[in-house]
C-alpha cells in the first residue's frame, strides 16, 4: 500500500478507523468522471493491507475501484477483489466493495496473455 499521507486533504474521522496514518484511515473523495462522494476506508493489520470502496447511492464500478487502486496502492502492486464461498459472506454495507492484498506473499497471476 502507498503511503496514504498524499491523501490527508480527504480524512475524516471514522469510529473504527480514527483520524489513522500512512497506512490507514477513512477518507471521503471524489473520483474524475463520478458526481458521487466515495468512502474509502484503508487498513493494515494481520499480514494484509485493505481497502473498502462504497458509495450511498450504488456499488462502485470497474473504473472507480481502478481509480482507488491507484490512489491507495503502488503502480507494481497486484489487488484483489475476493469472491469466497457463499457461505463466508458478510454484507455489512450493501454498496460495498473490496481490494485486498497479502503482505508477505505475492498474489498468483496467469500468464498475462490470460489477464
Amino acid at each position: 500500500m502507498r503511503n496514504l499521507r498524499h491523501l490527508d486533504q480527504y480524512r475524516v474521522e471514522h469510529p473504527m478507523a480514527g483520524w489513522g496514518d500512512e497506512k490507514n484511515g477513512c477518507f471521503e473523495l471524489r473520483l474524475e468522471g463520478s458526481r458521487l462522494l466515495f468512502r474509502v476506508i484503508a487498513s493494515s493489520g494481520h499480514d494484509w493491507e485493505h481497502v473498502s470502496v462504497s458509495t450511498t447511492e450504488r456499488c462502485p464500478r470497474w473504473n472507480e475501484m481502478e481509480q482507488i487502486k491507484r490512489l491507495f496502492f503502488e503502480p507494481y502492486e497486484t489487488v484483489m477483489q475476493l469472491h469466497p464461498p457463499e457461505s463466508a459472506y458478510v454484507n455489512i454495507h450493501p454498496n460495498c466493495l473490496h481490494l485486498w492484498r497479502p503482505v508477505k506473499q505475492e498474489i498468483p497471476m496467469p500468464p498475462l496473455w490470460m489477464v
